[in-house]
């Protein structure tokens, strides 16, 4: 199986649940040439969405955020793979963190339609340097 694990950086704000405010942010984005490798939104409650984002240069997300007056947590380590779609994609890298003792709290994934996937996988913060190593990255 082909699969390329990466440390990258995610951060996150939270919005007004309110149709357009994803688009507004993401255009600022691209026309301020910030590019993203993924993107999430999760609610938080009745009336908030939480935007996160994953930036391909974390440095450039962060000057849009200060220039705009953007307030952004983070940045936060995860792990994203990307490889081949095939039965069991997964299995392997889970194998790895499960012998080296290392609990995954949260893995979201996707795949691309085209034979590739994407999946990013959180660890507790102490653990993230232990689960690097079992990763090989």
């Amino acid at each position: 199986m082909t699969a390329n694990i990466r440390r990258i950086e995610y951060f996150y704000t939270t919005v007004k649940d309110e149709p357009g405010r994803a688009f507004d942010l993401l255009s600022r984005l691209a026309f301020a040439g910030v590019n993203l490798v993924a993107f999430s939104a999760v609610p938080v409650g009745p009336a908030s969405t939480q935007l996160v984002l994953f930036p391909e240069q974390p440095e450039f997300l962060t000057r849009f955020a200060k220039e705009a007056g953007l307030t952004m947590t983070g940045p936060q380590p995860v792990f994203l793979v990307q490889g081949d779609d095939e039965l069991g994609a997964l299995c392997e890298i889970h194998k790895r963190l499960s012998d080296a003792d290392i609990n995954v709290f949260k893995s979201e994934g996707v795949a691309d339609g085209r034979g590739g996937y994407g999946y990013l996988i959180y660890v507790r913060q102490g653990d993230y340097e232990d689960a690097a190593r079992a990763l090989g990255v």
